[in-house]
């Protein structure tokens, strides 16, 4: 089109730089006055460590003369500040802090940001309501904002619960004295000291996780984007359900995959075993198949790291549908259990794995667990 033609009719929507004054107004407390200078001055934080921060949170970083904050961005560095003076944080992890913070909290956002983008414009709405629109959108924020903190706290009891659980199962250490790390195992990670816990880390043994579709990626090539919702849906639904219920976690989701962890080995080998059964039995599901590892696990600001956590991925890689392959470590903590049969398989060669030795997990059949049927329409 020519800069002479006319521009294509618009759908009336409300106007953006309406919307995000109001969104603003609510969330920021006010308007953008201070530049960065004039936020390092009143909130007692260097420059550079503000620009630190800011890109740590995800934000670009903006010139020292435009006024891009708010009372609200200073109240939060003096809030860091208190937190370093406790003794909680140190200067050094403030920035770690603030990008788990960054990464976690975005991906909320853009959910919220477009959900209520979509119910903006649901319908057509002439230009006098635009503004009213808008207002009503503002108006549920702080709605989102209670429930999110609501959640955020049970969340945050429920693991201060197993926190104080697992110092109350730990031998009682006198002043001065070091840690018995024998019972991690020779060999582990953490009894070799090659995993040091720090701040916003812990390292002890876990059994991990990794669950995927089955031919997900020529699946999706037929979806359109609605039927393609429909079934990520659907498997977020039964791994979040299945993975609660079995007390694990849910680290994460990537794509067609999920991650998750269990403070026991048979509380992971239970998870895996429920979740190819309900994929069997969920229509228009794809089958899954599941690695299970078990061993030394560093946990950090929330994500998960070590040699467990890449065994589980490169045994879910190499697993037939509907099976679930776990590593010798793995295999050895399910040992004398009745409910399993585990079968040893010949080694397989991995990516950073020359000779990974797989073992086949299945439940026993008299356990009352059926096994999949292999057999899909």
């Amino acid at each position: 089109m020519s800069a002479a033609e006319p521009a294509e009719e618009q759908v009336p929507r409300p106007r953006a730089d309406e919307l995000r004054g109001a969104v603003e107004e609510v969330l920021l407390g006010g308007g953008r006055v201070w530049t960065r200078r004039d936020i390092a001055e009143r909130s007692g934080v260097g420059p550079e460590r503000t620009v630190r921060i800011w890109r740590a949170l995800g934000f670009p970083a903006v010139g020292d003369d435009v006024r891009a904050f708010t009372d609200a961005d200073v109240d939060a560095l003096r809030v860091g500040e208190r937190l370093i003076a406790a003794g909680l944080i140190t200067e050094e992890s403030e920035t770690t802090m603030a990008r788990a913070l960054g990464h976690h909290l975005s991906r909320l956002a853009e959910w919220q940001a477009h959900t209520l983008w979509a119910w903006m414009n649901r319908e057509p709405r002439p230009p006098s309501e635009e503004g009213e629109a808008a207002g009503r959108a503002a108006a549920l924020l702080p709605e989102l904002e209670l429930l999110q903190r609501h959640v955020w706290r049970r969340h945050l009891a429920a693991s201060t619960a197993r926190v104080l659980a697992e110092a109350g199962e730990a031998e009682p250490v006198e002043p001065g004295q070091q840690p018995d790390r024998a019972q991690d195992g020779p060999g582990s990670a953490v009894a070799a000291g090659q995993m040091p816990s720090g701040e916003g880390a812990d390292v002890r043994d876990r059994a991990v996780g990794f669950t995927d579709m089955v031919g997900y990626t020529r699946m999706t090539r037929g979806l359109d984007s609605t039927e393609l919702v429909r079934v990520l849906d659907r498997f977020e639904r039964l791994t979040g359900d299945v993975v609660a219920e079995g007390r694990g976690r849910v680290v994460k989701t990537i794509g067609d995959e999920v991650l998750f962890v269990c403070e026991s080995a048979s509380s992971a080998a239970d998870i895996a075993l429920e979740l190819t059964a309900g994929a069997a039995a969920e229509p228009g599901l794809p089958q899954l198949r599941t690695g299970l590892a078990y061993g030394a696990v560093l946990g950090r600001f929330g994500d998960v790291y070590g040699a467990a956590v890449n065994i589980a991925a490169r045994l879910t890689a190499v697993a037939r549908p509907d099976a679930v392959l776990v590593d010798t470590a793995f295999a050895g903590e399910l040992a004398g259990m009745a409910a399993y049969e585990l079968k040893a398989l010949r080694p397989v060669s991995v990516r950073g794995y020359s000779r990974l030795r797989p073992v086949l997990l299945r439940p026993v059949r008299s356990a009352g667990r059926p096994r999949p049927d292999r057999r899909r329409s």
